[in-house]
């Protein structure tokens, strides 16, 4: 027990935990827990994961800002090689931070996790050559269902690190560059719509 430090309800917003595992090393290397039912409980967070996914990007790539909508998803994630900006918006509503965002790095160095409620975008920014990122679920991902918001949205005004270029009003990537290389997005990552437009069509 007593394996993780929370930091609860990360930039003010509810809901939202940054996990610190406790790290055990010496000359050999290292261990830790990555994932204990019980300390989670302990920290108040009661919740049944039923899919883990792991990815691997390149520097400049930016996923997101993605969220189910009808089977909506508790997300854990951490990265295992390399470094991410992590971000999450709060698209919930009535919350009096609705629109509100927080970012944390998450790397293999820091070992930093970050919990994502219900009712809430989510996206990184691959800040190293290559990030491998894992995340843990608590409902099965349904292709159908999937909604996003701009990752660019003026109105959310997410500070996304080393990026450089002008809000052409979409979401495109295109005239966009991070650490200098051009950024990449998927096609369907080009495509979202902002915040109020998402709101106005519920």
């Amino acid at each position: 027990m007593g394996q993780i430090l929370v930091e609860k309800n990360a930039g003010g917003i509810e809901g939202l935990y940054v996990i610190t595992p406790k790290v055990h090393g010496d000359s050999r290397g290292y261990f830790m827990e990555t994932y204990n039912q019980n300390d989670m409980k302990e920290a108040g967070l009661d919740i049944v994961f039923v899919q883990d996914n792991q990815s691997m990007s390149t520097k400049g790539v930016l996923r997101g800002l993605h969220f189910q909508k009808e089977y909506p998803q508790m997300k854990l994630v951490r990265v295992i090689k390399g470094s991410v900006f992590d971000v999450a918006v709060d698209i919930r509503q009535g919350s009096e931070t609705y629109g509100k965002w927080f970012g944390v790095e998450l790397s293999e160095e820091n070992k930093k996790q970050f919990l994502i409620p219900k009712g809430f975008a989510h996206g990184f920014l691959v800040l190293s050559d290559v990030a491998e990122f894992c995340y843990k679920c608590s409902d099965f991902y349904h292709p159908d269902d999937e909604g996003g918001i701009a990752w660019n949205d003026p109105e959310i005004g997410i500070e996304w690190p080393g990026l450089e270029g002008l809000y052409k009003n979409s979401a495109s990537a295109e005239g966009y560059t991070v650490f200098g290389l051009p950024l990449t997005l998927s096609e369907k990552d080009q495509k979202w719509p902002r915040l109020a437009e998402f709101k106005k069509g519920k």
